[in-house]
């Protein structure tokens, strides 16, 4: 996903500001923002700190300075305040950012039931496997790892894993240090956005895997 490792939300964070993520893993983190609008400070305090370091570094000429202007114009716009948000009266269950990119809302998905109680949209976006999951309450996922990163924004509901839990707003950062089998809560269905950069591996034993796939 990017060169260097990234194995927790504030590291996600430190690459956010910096610029280094592809495009759906920075529409995740913009989407985190816009669910979790308290969070921003975090990103506030990082940007000032590149910031500073940006004012001591030694000026130096721009190399290919009509193709760099270019990329700066046709970058996206930077992540609206929060106030900003909420006064826009164009809104959907999904975040915008969400919305923007996948041209969908919850109602208008195009899911495909991929197994018993598990339904899901996925397309390539930026060399990123990009999905939207629609897990029933109580549906436990296959356990598995992970040959590259996975990170997974919570958009409705919650699952629990042997991490802990993630609810609306929360980011599930995960790669092949994590073996985890999620399980939606029981009364509601778990929508999620995910991003990965490699496929999953599944894990755990024969019958478990046979168990989770039939649900």
């Amino acid at each position: 996903m990017v060169h260097e490792h990234i194995d927790t939300v504030d590291a996600l964070m430190a690459h956010y500001v910096a610029g280094s993520l592809p495009e759906p893993a920075r529409v995740l983190v913009e989407s985190h923002l816009e669910m979790k609008a308290d969070h921003r400070g975090l990103v506030t305090d990082l940007e000032l700190l590149a910031g500073e370091a940006l004012e001591q570094m030694s000026a130096a000429p721009i190399s290919d300075r009509d193709a760099r202007l270019a990329a700066i114009f046709a970058s996206s716009r930077p992540l609206e305040s929060s106030a900003q948000l909420n006064n826009q009266t164009d809104k959907g269950v999904f975040p915008r950012a969400i919305r923007n990119l996948v041209g969908f809302d919850v109602d208008t998905v195009p899911w495909k039931t991929k197994l018993p109680g598990f339904r899901e949209y996925c397309t390539d976006i930026d060399g990123c496997e990009v999905s939207l999951m629609w897990i029933k309450p109580g549906r436990a996922l296959p356990a598995h790892t992970h040959k590259g990163m996975e990170l997974t924004l919570i958009l409705d509901g919650a699952f629990n894993d042997a991490r802990g839990r993630f609810g609306p707003g929360d980011i599930s950062v995960a790669d092949e240090s994590v073996d985890h089998r999620p399980v939606a809560e029981k009364d509601r269905p778990c929508i999620a956005f995910s991003v990965l950069d490699a496929p999953i591996k599944l894990t755990g034993s024969f019958r478990q895997i046979i168990g989770d796939l039939i649900g």
